[in-house]
């Protein structure tokens, strides 16, 4: 355990890491549902593109036209993947720099999107804010895909942290990995 006077950083990625992943997860899981309630508003409903909103767009209709909502969520993960960062190891820690490195793009996307609904200037003359990939891929599918490369080496990097091989548990200074199999009985 870090000492009482351990910088913030070393307490969140050392004795507060189990926790702190809990409730990143918790948000990126509920963002995710949002998305894709909306999806599901959209081609299983079939309700109109503007009232489909996910579950808090229906109530609060401006969440969903609120470039400063979506830039803000995107700043979130991206500081969420990098402070939490330093307490993965080996394999792991691979994963979570992927998802680190495809959140920073996606960051870029809603920053670029910010700008355009402050200036009131479109990227191509397009009638509304619009992302690089967005001028190939509809901004409801891009973001469902954004969110699902972003959260799997997520996942793939949580499993491999909760089962690390020897070595990288002995690099760990958390208590996130579950206990080790009981070594096999001697023959």
């Amino acid at each position: 355990m870090p000492p009482q006077n351990a910088g913030f950083l070393t307490r969140l990625n050392e004795q507060h890491h189990k926790t702190a992943l809990g409730l990143f997860l918790v948000i990126v899981v509920a963002h995710w549902a949002e998305h894709i309630a909306q999806a599901i508003q959209i081609y299983a409903l079939g309700w109109p593109l503007k009232e489909a909103r996910g579950v808090l767009g229906v109530p609060f209709p401006w969440l969903v036209t609120s470039e400063w909502m979506h830039y803000g969520y995107a700043l979130i993960m991206l500081a969420g993947l990098l402070l939490l960062r330093r307490g993965f190891t080996g394999r792991s820690r691979t994963w979570w720099t992927i998802a680190l490195g495809i959140q920073f793009w996606h960051h870029i996307e809603h920053f670029l999107l910010l700008v355009q609904s402050m200036s009131g200037t479109y990227l191509a003359g397009r009638p509304v804010p619009t992302s690089i990939i967005q001028l190939l891929v509809p901004r409801v599918e891009l973001h469902l895909f954004y969110n699902a490369v972003v959260f799997a080496p997520m996942v793939v990097a949580m499993l491999l942290h909760r089962r690390p091989t020897p070595t990288e548990r002995a690099d760990m200074r958390c208590g996130c990995a579950l206990a080790p199999a009981p070594a096999p009985a001697p023959a």
